[in-house]
């Protein structure tokens, strides 16, 4: 393995070096424009940021509450309350500081789940096997029979006027996995029923929330801005709201929000140093967006090497994918990619100046993220890294040939290349480099390879689907090579609404896929649970049909002001 500090040096050098003639080499070729705007986030700003909730009196606070809460928990004794003030834990955000009470009482609730199957109220039911699937427990969909119709078929049509359950039964059943038919009738029955109720009983005091699911269901929803949401939801019913509960999410929202701002500054100065964006110019420079997809991740406090990592990660392959999508000449490109399956840092004479800078990004990544790992972990992946650039290069540059040869694949051939070219398989192995307190062993990582592990591909599938159906529009504009919506038009000679659907039905279907994963695979849980990260954070990139991280739509940059740098106001120490 190289050594940094000698590779850094001479990275260093060589832009130094190569930063005043890029731009006049690069007049050589004709370019493609992205029309990329600039970066809307002012560095100098963010790292003068100071945060009053880094202060010891906020900590000591917090403490106090999450005692009275604990409390409040142990002494809770009727499942049901029990199951509800777990949900409402998790959606506050607060779940995590009391992992081993939940996972206690979900344990005796599993162990004694047949005296819970007599339960007739559909919203106890469906609670509990959301919240006992969620957390990695095998409960079987057998607890929904008692709900169906006489004949066995169909859910009873009753259950319609439960609104609490049928929304209860709308969460739950997006946990089901392949063949689990009960669970795809049970979401056509009450995706239709709360869509009446919108429209027909917009007073219903369970309205907002209706509304909020139907937009995203829970299981698919960015988890921090799930909580941003719900602790503005949680404080506007007064009757069913726990003082103590609503203070201490505030509070601990805010202060993971001066964590993560440390977090950010820290990955400016990274990229700063990296000199990136004043030596080339064609690329689209969103450092903290990049950040926020690391926040999707994770977003506990002892994961903050990862997200950390994550963002810088982004940061590296968005850079190489504008080159290989915008910038480059196929001439060039050709000889980029046979550069990097070389892996020869002395052998890169016939590369311009801009792709030798490029090739050096990559390298000196992966050589910092493999020190460090040697260094805390003491496991060589070197050879991991490297390989998962090279199968990503491999895939980029397939696509390249595509456009400037003017090749119109198949959807499947497009999607089995787009699952790599997507990059979540490295996106999953910095995830379980990353973990805390996980010991690194060479089967897990032999089994991380994409074409060896479903859990990889389904999410590398997902995303990519997901980024297809957000970014079809933008890329259609530009010209970019044709997305599997216009792939699927071509191949069955549907219309673009029909197209739509059935991507947005492929990613459902992908969504059953990665559940079963998550539930079997013999990886550790929190990487497992990576998968359902990624996919979530797609779905807030690509929000609303649309490519919000390219274009930096105002409504995606509030969302991430509001994850990230806009406290909750009115938080007092006691």
């Amino acid at each position: 393995m190289a050594d940094l500090n000698e590779t850094s040096s001479f990275v260093a050098t060589m832009s130094k070096s190569l930063s005043d003639s890029v731009s006049d080499q690069s007049q050589q070729v004709a370019r493609r424009s992205g029309n990329f705007k600039p970066d809307r986030w002012h560095y100098d700003y963010f790292l003068s940021l100071e945060n009053k909730y880094k202060e010891q009196a906020y900590e000591e606070e917090s403490i106090k509450l999450r005692e009275q809460v604990r409390i409040m928990l142990l002494e809770t004794v009727n499942t049901l309350d029990q199951l509800e003030f777990i949900d409402t834990l998790q959606r506050l955000g607060l779940n995590y500081h009391f992992k081993k009470e939940i996972n206690k009482i979900l344990g005796n609730i599993y162990n004694n789940v047949e005296n819970f199957k007599s339960e007739q109220d559909l919203h106890a039911t469906a609670l509990e096997f959301r919240l006992l699937r969620q957390h990695g427990y095998d409960i079987s969909t057998d607890v929904f029979d008692k709900f169906k119709d006489e004949r066995g078929d169909d859910f009873q049509t009753g259950l319609s006027e439960d609104i609490k359950g049928m929304l209860s039964l709308y969460e739950a059943s997006f946990l089901l996995m392949e063949n689990e038919t009960i669970l795809e009738k049970a979401n056509d029955f009450v995706t239709k029923s709360l869509k009446d109720l919108v429209s027909k009983n917009p007073e219903h005091e369970l309205i907002s929330q209706v509304k909020h699911a139907l937009e995203v269901p829970f299981h698919w929803n960015l988890p921090r801005w799930e909580v941003r949401w719900f602790i503005g939801e949680y404080e506007r019913i007064p009757n069913n709201m726990n003082p103590t509960l609503l203070h201490l999410a505030k509070l601990d929202y805010n202060m993971l929000q001066a964590l993560y701002q440390e977090e950010v500054k820290s990955n400016i100065r990274w990229w700063e140093r990296s000199g990136m964006e004043k030596k080339l110019k064609f690329f689209r420079c969103r450092v903290v967006d990049n950040y926020a997809w690391g926040l999707g991740m994770q977003d506990g406090p002892e994961f903050g090497e990862l997200r950390k990592v994550t963002g810088n990660f982004i940061a590296v392959i968005v850079l190489t994918d504008d080159m290989y999508d915008v910038y480059g000449s196929l001439q060039e490109l050709e000889l980029f990619t046979e550069a990097i399956i070389r892996w020869d840092a002395n052998d890169l004479d016939n590369l311009p100046d801009y792709m030798k800078v490029v090739f050096f990004a990559i390298y000196n990544f992966v050589d910092e993220m493999a020190s460090e790992v040697l260094k805390v972990k003491g496991h060589n992946v070197y050879s991991y890294l490297k390989k998962g650039w090279q199968d990503l290069c491999r895939a980029y540059i397939v696509e390249a040939r595509w456009y400037h040869g003017g090749k119109t694949p198949r959807l499947k051939e497009y999607l089995e290349n787009g699952s790599v070219s997507i990059g979540v398989h490295l996106s999953h192995l910095h995830a379980y480099l990353y973990l805390p307190n996980n010991d690194i062993r060479k089967l897990d990582l032999d089994s991380l390879d994409l074409s060896r592990s479903d859990l990889i591909y389904f999410s590398s599938l997902n995303t990519r689907l997901l980024n297809d159906l957000g970014s079809f529009k933008r890329e259609r504009k530009t010209g970019d090579i044709p997305s599997a919506i216009q792939l699927y038009m071509n191949d069955s000679g549907a219309s673009e609404e029909e197209a739509i659907l059935h991507i947005k039905c492929l990613i459902y279907k992908t969504w059953q896929k990665i559940n079963q994963q998550v539930a079997t695979s013999s990886l550790p849980r929190d990487f497992n649970m990576s998968a359902w990260e990624i996919s979530r954070t797609a779905i807030f990139y690509y929000r609303n049909e649309d490519d919000t991280y390219t274009l930096q739509h105002s409504e995606f940059e509030d969302l991430v002001d509001l994850l990230i740098f806009e406290p909750i106001p009115n938080i007092t120490c006691a």
